[in-house]
């Protein structure tokens, strides 16, 4: 046996005999689905699983910060696997983490560590993650994780109390839940030996002077009242219900007018007309628009493989709702429609939620959204510079405002895609900035109609933006009126993948003038003005980077 410090997780399943008495094969397919899911985490977290019990899970980590990383992950996967449950047959996880002093034998580990990461477990709420006072040190000022202290708790077999916190999952908008505080029940001094003579006289006394009263007012009529039959308890959901799960609250810090729980900040747009080319055929989560990577894994798994009648439904917006195992095909629509809406309409989204599949049959009236060649976006040293809102282009200053409210302080990764009319989206708290830019960009395009352009990602603008003029729109050489027919072929293909600042100057005649992969603005400025001189009269700028400019006002 050898001795060691270890972080300590420990997760089991809310309400587990219950699910299994209820349905028992169904309950068990879902866990070995579930654990999938955790073990794949604490894997990737650098964590060792040493016991599993039924539902139970312990496992080691090398240090808190792994180990609090690793539980929220798996939380907020399993918490979209859960959506499309009604909440009786929802499969949640309570996660306990301590660092402590453990014995390893045979490649179990045991001691306090084990029992107290136990017992902060039972502590947790449903679907979330309790700690101790040692993790919270540890963890504190290492991730973006909010705590709430609920105090020393006493707990089973333990000497002294635990000192705990909850932690409070991130939503996909960057605000926080706020856990319910569990306060350890005061307990009543003990009173002095002097005062329980007077104690018993007190109560003696209202003893009797209760029993008077008692009889004065006819026993026989209250004890009738008492036997008349209670009111009926209200109904349970049933199994089949199809129940949104609460929305997110706002941001303390800055006044917001749409918080999403996946994708947020649509421009106020109205929906596309229909594609003249539907989406169609056989129903793959790979090819979903609008969703983030725990919704898409959640349709690759247990929506694709569950039974009839089901159905998911979603909005440009990036809200969604999803049913399984409903009596018919008609519950089924409804119900997801039911869920989608609900949730996009307590975040005041404008979108409506469309049906996108039925069993898996994809029925979206909308063709797949415009979208630009990957990669959708690069990072330039030379061009890029760190995020303004009154520089960002096109948009009016309330949108700017909006930017400055929502996407500054909101939660990496996040990004922000523009369209060609001031259109724009933003997509914040997303797992990656690719995913964040491929969001933005599909729920642009759908409101714009056309390919939308990857403006800012994270904390930088991502494309030029021009300060020596006025943006005017988008540049796009192949249908530019300004430059001759004859020359935009040439035009595109010397901008293809040039990097740094790039500018285009023109003519009276319509002859273009170059200037390219320059280290700063002023220089491409230059350059494009001289080359155009070289082959056209009375030269202006007509491009800076991406777009199109004019003078300052």
């Amino acid at each position: 046996m050898k001795r060691k410090i270890a972080a300590i997780f420990a997760a089991d399943i809310a309400g587990y005999s219950r699910l299994v008495a209820e349905d028992e094969e169904e309950t068990l397919r879902r866990l070995a689905s579930y654990r999938e899911v955790v073990d794949d985490f604490i894997a990737k977290s650098g964590g060792r699983i040493f016991n599993t019990a039924g539902d139970a899970v312990l496992a080691e980590f090398p240090s808190a910060v792994d180990a609090v990383r690793c539980a929220i992950d798996i939380q907020e996967s399993l918490r979209t696997r859960n959506m499309a449950y009604p909440p009786s047959r929802q499969m949640s996880f309570r996660i306990g983490i301590t660092i402590g002093d453990v014995v390893e034998r045979d490649g179990d580990l045991l001691g306090d560590g084990v029992n107290i990461a136990a017992r902060l477990e039972g502590l947790a709420e449903v679907g979330g993650i309790c700690v101790s006072r040692a993790v919270h040190e540890q963890v504190a000022n290492k991730l973006s994780v909010q705590f709430a202290d609920i105090g020393a708790q006493e707990v089973k077999n333990i000497p002294t109390p635990v000192h705990a916190y909850m932690v409070a999952m991130r939503r996909e908008d960057g605000s926080y839940t706020k856990p319910q505080l569990k306060r350890p029940g005061s307990k009543l001094a003990a009173a002095p030996v002097w005062m329980w003579p007077l104690v018993v006289a007190v109560v003696s006394i209202v003893a009797i002077g209760v029993t008077g009263f008692l009889y004065n007012t006819k026993l026989k009529q209250t004890a009738s009242v008492a036997a008349a039959p209670a009111a009926a308890p209200s109904a349970t959901p049933t199994a089949n219900a199809a129940v949104p799960s609460p929305m997110p609250t706002q941001l303390a810090k800055a006044p917001m007018t749409s918080m999403a729980p996946q994708n947020t900040g649509a421009a106020m747009a109205p929906m596309p007309a229909p594609s003249a080319a539907p989406m169609a055929g056989k129903f793959a989560a790979d090819s979903v628009p609008f969703i983030n990577e725990r919704v898409r894994n959640f349709l690759a798994g247990d929506y694709s493989t569950a039974g009839d009648y089901k159905a998911f439904a979603l909005n440009v917006g990036g809200f969604t709702g999803s049913v399984l195992n409903q009596p018919s095909e008609e519950a089924a629509r409804n119900g997801a429609l039911e869920q989608c809406q609900k949730r996009a309409d307590a975040a005041q989204s404008p979108r409506r939620c469309e049906l996108y599949a039925v069993g898996n049959t994809i029925v979206y009236t909308h063709g797949k959204p415009p979208m630009p060649p990957s990669p959708y976006f690069r990072h330039d040293a030379m061009t890029e510079r760190a995020f303004a809102s009154k520089d960002f282009p096109i948009v009016r200053d309330p949108q700017k405002v909006r930017l400055e409210n929502m996407f500054v302080p909101a939660a990496k990764s996040r990004s922000v895609a523009l369209g060609p009319g001031g259109q724009y989206f933003m997509v914040l708290g997303a797992s990656s900035p690719e995913d964040a830019a491929r969001r933005s960009l599909e729920s642009c395009g759908a409101i714009a109609g056309v390919a939308c352009l990857v403006v800012a990602v994270d904390d930088n603008f991502v494309v030029p933006i021009p300060t020596l003029f006025r943006i005017t729109g988008f540049f796009n050489a192949a249908s530019n009126a300004s430059i001759v027919a004859d020359a935009r072929g040439e035009v595109m293909r010397k901008l293809a993948d040039a990097m740094g600042w790039n500018a285009i100057a023109v003519g009276t005649a319509g002859r273009p003038g170059l200037g390219l992969k320059a280290a700063d603005e002023q220089t491409a400025v230059n350059s494009a003005l001289a080359d155009c001189a070289k082959r056209d009269s009375d030269c202006h700028v007509l491009a800076i980077g991406p777009f199109t400019v004019g003078p300052v006002n």
